[in-house]
């Protein structure tokens, strides 16, 4: 089974590249989602998070609260590297459980939307990465709007990651989502052709031996 990754940059369109394809039958995961999981109330990384940060971390139910904590480690790199060295290695876990099980029930190709993926340096572990981008103006217009951001605290949360044109020049595919929805949707349709066909070509290859 291809494994294929999808990240980029915040607010570049990651979401809607990741329901395109998931729209196409192609398995998906979402790495967000994985941590939502981890921060939800009573568990282990929720207590984690709260011993190592602080009471005002938590929620009244005892789950993590994002946005504080969001806060936090998009002004402190320090406590952003903590935060990392908790929760990264147990999403991965998850991943690697998950591209398994897709393997087993013989999907061809499979992917997991990782916004940190070059960040934490487990771009290896993956047959090809997708990168979704946009510039940085357009990326912190759009990061204002969708969270109502002031524009320096917008561009903090854009500069807290890697720089857009990096993980394109690391891409394997790129999808451009500066123009309208449907500009971006043929890009992830033809990109989605391309990878069923290798896809098709890896189950030839590494199929059952004939009985």
């Amino acid at each position: 089974m291809l494994r294929v990754a999808l990240t980029g940059g915040v607010a570049t369109g990651k979401s809607h590249v990741r329901a395109r394809i998931a729209s196409r039958g192609v398995p998906t995961v979402d790495a967000d989602a994985i941590v939502h999981e981890l921060f939800a109330a009573g568990s282990e990384v929720s207590r984690e998070v709260v011993r190592r940060f602080g009471p005002a971390m938590a929620t009244g139910d005892g789950g993590v609260d994002r946005r504080a904590l969001g806060a936090l480690v998009f002004a402190d790199a320090a406590a952003r590297h903590a935060l990392e060295a908790i929760v990264h290695p147990r999403v991965y876990d998850r991943l690697a459980a998950w591209t398994s099980a897709q393997a087993e029930r013989g999907a061809r190709w499979a992917l997991a939307e990782i916004p940190l993926l070059f960040e934490t340096g487990r771009e290896g572990d993956f047959d090809r990465v997708l990168v979704v981008a946009c510039s940085t103006d357009e990326q912190v217009r759009r990061l204002a709007r969708r969270d109502g951001l002031a524009e320096p605290a917008a561009r903090a949360r854009v500069a807290a990651q890697w720089p857009i044109d990096e993980k394109v020049r690391r891409a394997t595919d790129i999808v451009d989502t500066s123009g309208s929805l449907e500009d971006t949707d043929r890009q992830v349709d033809a990109i989605c052709k391309g990878l069923d066909e290798v896809g098709r070509t890896r189950a030839r290859e590494t199929g059952p031996p004939p009985d």
